[in-house]
């Protein structure tokens, strides 16, 4: 028994729990509920902060220009956390067979409930002022998200428990839906926030005074400390493309474990690059998705589908090739996947798995060198073509031009076992042969 036999159905039972496990799918369709919103965001941040704009219509103009459309990505990207809360509630409270949009709205609730309401401002001759009855936005962003994920999911299993329970108020069926409905979801949400309002008034008494404090230093910097290094992010890539391997959606089953971390990241650089501060983090959502996935799909595989189209000889690679590059142009790579196959074969297993992994080591590294600009939070939808995804998302041609790097070092990586593969083929298929 070969290597990968013996790992495959261990690795084959993991992926398919994590894939089916309802409180992962639950998050992924969450996070997906604000990609609309974020990508209006984005596209208004790109405007507004386009390479050498000062230059094209002046430093009055472009600072004009930003002032408008700064409120755009204000407005969705930054309060990311909000549409979290409201998709957890919301597809908690469906799957348990509960009225979901007030799950979605009691899981909003109950995040702002337990949000700290005062904003400490400094003025410029440095007095700190306290000012009460206000949301800071960052909580409502990167710094609340995992108090968001957390609270709306117990918020969503309070109500529905309460709900299950029938511990409602029913009405007469000659009450209006809209009216029954809402008396039915009374006694529900309030004992959840109750129960809410009960964890922020005994966090006043702790050192860290309320909940959202407590939760970022406890759990949500040491989690994204660790998710923005080098090596657990190489762990994830090798992830992806063993389960991949052995034919199951890597990349759905690893995002849903560590999007969390990896959208926390992005908004800590999102926040930075508004402020016009350093950016601080290299791993984010848009590293993953823009520097591997944007270079032909999982497993970057844009540079093989070129091979197989332009230099195999052999009939059947040639005709997989040219099938697969419109797609794969646009980063969708199932058709080379399981036409070549990709899956469980192991004769192309090790530039699918060494070449992502060497890709992420070359941009980490040009990234951390400044050769290459961090990613700037801003969302670019994963189908974006190369070069200009990377260029996008960095806010800088580096970007596109590191991208152009990947997919040479790909080629490199590809290249030898394909031929080989397209020579076997050519030896035991001749009759399938023609010119190249």
């Amino acid at each position: 028994m070969s290597f990968f036999e013996k790992i495959e159905e261990p690795l084959m039972s993991v992926g398919e729990k994590l894939n089916n496990n309802k409180i992962l799918q639950i998050l992924r369709d969450s996070f997906m509920l604000a990609f609309p919103l974020t990508i209006f965001g984005s596209i208004t941040l790109i405007i507004a902060n386009f390479p050498f704009l000062s230059d094209l219509i002046g430093a009055e103009a472009a600072g004009t220009l930003n002032a408008l459309l700064g409120p755009a990505s204000t407005a969705t990207m930054s309060i990311a956390t909000v549409f979290l809360c409201i998709g957890i509630g919301y597809y908690f409270s469906k799957d348990k067979g509960c009225d979901p949009i007030f799950g979605g709205a009691i899981a909003l609730a109950a995040f702002i409930l337990v949000t700290p309401m005062e904003v400490l401002h400094v003025t410029e001759e440095g007095t700190e002022l306290i000012i009460s009855n206000v949301l800071d936005i960052n909580r409502l962003g990167a710094k609340g998200m995992f108090v968001g994920m957390i609270g709306s999911f117990l918020a969503a299993a309070l109500y529905c428990w309460t709900t299950k329970k029938n511990w409602t108020i029913k009405m007469p069926d000659s009450v209006p839906p809209a009216v029954s409905k809402s008396f039915t979801a009374l006694i529900p949400a309030c004992l959840t926030l109750t129960v809410f309002l009960v964890i922020r008034i005994a966090f006043e008494f702790t050192p860290w005074t309320n909940i959202h404090d407590f939760i970022y230093e406890v759990v949500q910097a040491p989690l994204t400390s660790l998710g923005s290094t080098l090596g657990a992010t190489l762990v994830a890539i090798f992830a992806v493309q063993l389960l991949w391997f052995c034919g199951l959606h890597g990349q759905i089953i690893v995002n849903s474990v560590l999007d969390p971390i990896w959208n926390a990241l992005t908004l800590e650089n999102l926040t930075a690059f508004q402020a016009g501060t350093e950016i601080p983090n290299i791993v984010t959502k848009q590293f993953i998705e823009i520097f591997t996935v944007g270079i032909g799909g999982s497993g970057m595989t844009l540079a093989a589908v070129l091979i197989l189209a332009f230099i195999c000889k052999h009939k059947q690679l040639r005709q997989v090739g040219r099938l697969a590059l419109p797609a794969g142009c646009f980063n969708v790579n199932e058709p080379v996947i399981y036409g070549l196959p990709v899956v469980l074969n192991p004769t192309i297993v090790i530039p699918w798995i060494v070449a992502p992994i060497i890709n992420v080591c070359i941009v980490y590294f040009a990234m951390a060198s400044g050769l290459v600009p961090l990613t700037t939070g801003v969302t670019v939808p994963w189908t974006t073509p190369i070069f200009l995804s990377g260029m996008l998302a960095t806010n800088s041609i580096m970007g596109g031009v590191i991208q152009l790097v990947e997919l040479a070092v790909v080629f490199v990586c590809w290249l030898p076992f394909l031929k080989s593969m397209d020579k076997q083929l050519l030896k035991d298929y001749p009759e399938e042969t023609q010119s190249a």
